[in-house]
């Protein structure tokens, strides 16, 4: 009930400051566990990312924020889940995979932050998500800048192919898959701006 409360006021607030509106829906499956991986330009993505779905979206967070009086409990009841500052937690890889097995929808920026060392880790963790839980990888591209009354456009492509990867996620695979999800995302990119 909150999530479907929060994703309703930030759409519409998202819809007048940034002309939000969404391209290729019809590529998330309706049922069964989904990696949602995006580019990452703002603080804003997250929502921008999940308010236009109809399924609820999962993603880590700061571990800090859980922290903060009455914004811990919202996020958390919102699907966020904490992941501790320089690198993804034993614990929060357990949580990925769970939500994901159990036919969840998370979402997830390999691009990464400002760290370079976080960076390639959470691109491979990305793949390795996606082989490991069996979830369909669906490449986000958000493309705008969020200035106020300018359009932003999310665009979902197609699922990306990782099936020949799957049966032995070796090294190896995790890498090409890695750059296979990452192309996807360059791709939609290149070809919505």
């Amino acid at each position: 009930m909150i999530y479907r409360l929060c994703r309703f006021i930030a759409k519409v607030i998202y819809k007048l400051l940034f002309r939000i509106e969404a391209v290729g829906l019809e590529h998330i499956p309706q049922e069964g566990g989904v990696l949602l991986c995006s580019n990452h330009i703002s603080n804003f993505d997250p929502p921008s990312v999940g308010i236009l779905l109809k399924r609820k979206v999962h993603f880590m967070a700061k571990a800090e924020l859980f922290n903060v009086p009455l914004l811990g409990k919202l996020i958390k009841a919102l699907g966020a889940f904490p992941v501790k500052r320089g690198g993804v937690s034993k614990e929060s890889i357990k949580i990925s995979l769970k939500l994901l097995r159990e036919g969840h929808v998370m979402g997830i920026f390999p691009e990464g932050t400002r760290h370079a060392a976080a960076d390639a880790a959470v691109k491979k963790g990305a793949a390795n998500f996606a082989l490991r839980s069996g979830a369909v990888v669906i490449p986000v591209a958000i493309l705008g800048n969020y200035k106020l009354f300018r359009k932003v456009r999310v665009v979902y492509g197609p699922p990306v192919d990782l099936d020949e990867f799957r049966e032995n996620p070796t090294g190896d695979a995790v890498d090409i898959a890695t750059e296979r999800i990452m192309s996807s995302i360059r791709q939609l990119k290149q070809g919505s701006a």
